[in-house]
C-alpha cells in the first residue's frame, strides 16, 4: 500500500507526518511524505524556528511523482493541519490528481482546528475550508469532539447528540468518520471514547482516561484509522485496531513521563497492542 501524507514535520518531536508516518511505516505501508512546514519542535512549547513552506510546493512535489509515473499506485492521501487555507486548497488539487489516476484511491482529512479547553488554534479561513471544501471531498474524517460540533454546528451533551452530528457530516460527503476525545453525559469519569461510523454502522470503544495532554496523538490516530480501514473496509475494525495502538503509546508515554510521544519505543504497540478493546455497536 502507498499513502500519500501531506502534513507538518518537525524535527524534534513527533507531529504531523512526524507521528503518522513512522506507525504506518512499521505497518508495512510504503509512505509518500509531503511536508506543509519544517519546524525544529512542535509550537507547544512556545517557541520553535524553521519554515513554513508555499502551496505551490505542493504540487510541484505532486509533478515531480507524476513525471515518475507513480500517482496511480498511491492508494489515498492523508491531510492534517493546514498552515493556511492556500495550502488547503494545494492538498484537494493533489486528491483530485491521484483519483484520476486511480478511481480506488481515498481521501481521509483530519480537520486539526481546535480542541475543548484550548479552542480554535488555526488561522482565520481554515474553519471554512475545512467546512465547505475539504470535509465534501473526503472520503474519511477524524475530528475531535470540538471539530465534530464545529463543522456540524450541532452541540455535543450525549451519544445522542454525537451520533446526530455523525450523520450530518455523512450528508456532507464522508463515507466514513472517526470520532476521538469523545466525552459526553454517558463517558465516566475515569474514561474516554471513540466513536465511527460507517457502512457497516455505528460503533463505540471506551478505554481508560489517562492524565495527559500530548501533541500529535491525534496524527497518529487519523494515520492508523485511515490503514486499517483501507486493508479491512470496516470502521469496527480499524476502530478497534487504531484505538487500542494509540491506547498503548498514551500509556507507555505516560508511564515514561515524556513530553513526547515514545513512537519508536513504544511501536510494538501498533503491530500488536498490548491490550485490545472491544468496539460496541450502537
Amino acid at each position: 500500500m502507498n499513502i500519500l501524507s501531506i502534513q507538518s514535520h518537525v524535527a524534534y518531536g513527533h507531529v504531523g507526518n512526524s507521528s503518522a508516518v513512522f506507525p504506518l511505516q512499521r505497518l508495512g505501508v510504503e509512505v509518500w511524505p509531503i511536508h506543509t512546514v519544517q519546524f525544529s519542535n512542535h509550537t507547544g512549547y512556545g517557541a520553535w524556528r524553521g519554515e513554513v513552506f508555499d502551496a505551490a510546493v505542493i504540487g510541484e512535489l505532486i509533478e515531480g511523482i507524476a513525471e515518475r509515473g507513480r500517482l496511480g499506485a498511491c492508494d489515498g492521501v492523508l491531510s492534517g493541519y493546514l498552515g493556511s487555507a492556500g495550502i488547503g486548497e494545494a492538498i484537494l488539487q493533489a486528491v483530485e490528481r491521484v483519483r484520476a489516476a486511480n478511481p480506488g484511491a481515498d481521501y481521509c482529512c483530519d480537520p486539526v482546528m481546535g480542541d475543548i479547553g484550548r479552542g480554535l488554534f488555526v488561522r482565520p479561513g481554515i474553519p471554512d475550508f475545512m467546512r465547505d471544501a475539504a470535509v465534501l471531498a473526503a472520503d474519511l474524517v477524524t475530528p475531535n469532539q470540538f471539530e465534530l460540533e464545529l463543522l456540524t454546528g450541532h452541540a455535543i451533551a450525549t451519544r445522542a447528540d454525537a451520533l446526530a452530528a455523525c450523520e450530518r457530516l455523512h450528508a456532507m460527503g464522508p463515507k466514513v468518520v472517526l470520532v476521538t476525545s469523545l466525552l459526553t453525559d454517558e463517558t465516566p469519569d475515569d474514561a474516554i471514547d471513540l466513536m465511527a461510523s460507517g457502512p457497516d454502522g455505528r460503533f463505540l470503544l471506551r478505554t481508560p482516561r489517562l492524565d495527559v495532554s500530548l501533541n500529535g496523538a491525534g496524527d497518529a490516530i487519523a494515520a492508523l484509522f485511515f490503514l486499517h480501514w483501507k486493508r479491512t473496509g470496516s470502521a469496527a475494525a480499524a476502530l478497534q485496531a487504531a484505538g487500542s495502538s494509540i491506547y498503548g503509546l498514551l500509556r507507555r508515554t505516560f508511564e515514561a513521563g515524556s513530553r513526547e510521544l515514545l513512537l519508536v519505543e513504544a511501536q510494538e504497540e501498533f503491530v500488536q497492542p498490548s491490550t485490545l478493546f472491544e468496539p460496541h455497536r450502537l
